[in-house]
């Protein structure tokens, strides 16, 4: 199913640039290591997840192993730090991880007081309310008195206490430090509303011995732009991250696909097509990085709406949709714009 999920993104994301990029200690770091050390959530089924195995999936995994295969010409050379709410700031400002990619919610405190930069959104989303039905509500609204479980350091702690506070309403909050100990809780029955984004609920839901014995409520009560980030002061580093991300999505709305991006780099006569594949301008070198490096993004890991129907879409337990309301509006899954929630 095609989505042309970007019309904000793509516009700002065709593929030309002012000045030429210097190398960066980041981008240094990077190549002498020969691995990009990515921070991802602990488990967050459809943006980071690791199996049994150890091999990890999701649409925040594929944007780390876009960066790999762009920067370091394999996608495979990742190399990744689970991290809780609490520990992803720390670990960014601290250069344990060189990019924190994460289902983390651009804001602008986060943008502003925390040493990082978002390089943009990579999904859309809003919070929302997991309840059991035997609970018997259908609405948020019924939820006065209710007790909450929610994760500490995340944006819905500040954004479930300003909706009950502007509505009138109480309740009891029950905080835990980890994804896996909140949805646990919740699920365990220690309090009888889990709320978090609702791309969460979704995963938190399919982890219920029986699935359907919980809904989702239809309210969604905050904006959650989610994207990669990086330590504020290496702007080279910061640019790579952000045109991975916006080739990603290009190539999306070129059609350009895993299957076909070989037939396309040999026949598109389009000049923004071809310095996507590197037939044509070299691009590359304004970001210190080779002629083929987006070619490599889409070869290897595929674009955007790829990644997000093997990871989020129809056809996966989640189930979610490129467009989500928000207070009646349609956001799609993609755009540049922050949420200025605190």
């Amino acid at each position: 199913m095609k989505k042309i999920l970007l019309s904000a993104v793509a516009a700002a994301a065709a593929l030309s640039f002012s000045q030429a990029a210097l190398a960066g200690a980041v981008l240094d770091k990077v190549k002498k290591d020969g691995v990009v050390v990515c921070g991802v959530n602990t488990a967050a089924p459809g943006f980071s997840n690791a199996d049994s195995q150890g091999k990890w999936t999701g649409l925040d995994v594929d944007y780390c192993r876009a960066l790999a295969a762009a920067v370091l010409g394999d996608a495979t050379k990742v190399k990744f730090v689970p991290l809780s709410s609490p520990q992803r700031f720390s670990a960014l400002q601290a250069g344990e991880i060189d990019v924190l990619a994460r289902n983390t919610t651009w804001n602008l405190t986060r943008d502003a007081s925390l040493g990082a930069v978002f390089v943009g959104t990579i999904y859309y989303d809003g919070q929302g309310f997991l309840v059991p039905k035997k609970l018997g509500v259908k609405s948020v609204n019924e939820l006065n008195g209710a007790t909450i479980c929610v994760q500490s350091g995340t944006s819905s702690e500040p954004s479930v206490a300003d909706y009950f506070k502007s509505h009138n309403m109480k309740y009891k909050a029950v905080v835990f430090d980890t994804t896996e100990a909140t949805q646990g809780a919740f699920l365990s029955g220690r309090c009888q509303v889990y709320t978090t984004d609702m791309s969460d609920l979704a995963g938190a839901r399919t982890k219920a011995a029986n699935p359907d014995d919980y809904i989702i409520l239809p309210e969604v009560i905050s904006k959650e732009p989610l994207g990669p980030s990086v330590r504020r002061g290496d702007n080279e580093w910061f640019q790579i991250c952000r045109w991975v991300l916006n080739a990603l999505i290009e190539a999306e709305e070129y059609g350009i696909t895993q299957e076909n991006v070989d037939q396309v780099k040999k026949t598109s006569t389009n000049p923004n097509v071809q310095r996507l594949v590197g037939s044509g301008e070299d691009m590359g070198k304004l970001l210190g990085l080779d002629k083929d490096w987006s070619y490599r993004i889409v070869k290897q890991v595929g674009n955007y709406g790829e990644s997000f129907e093997k990871n989020l879409g129809p056809k996966t337990p989640l189930a979610l949709r490129a467009v989500l309301t928000i207070n009646g509006q349609k956001a799609v899954s993609c755009t540049l714009l922050p949420s200025v929630k605190i």
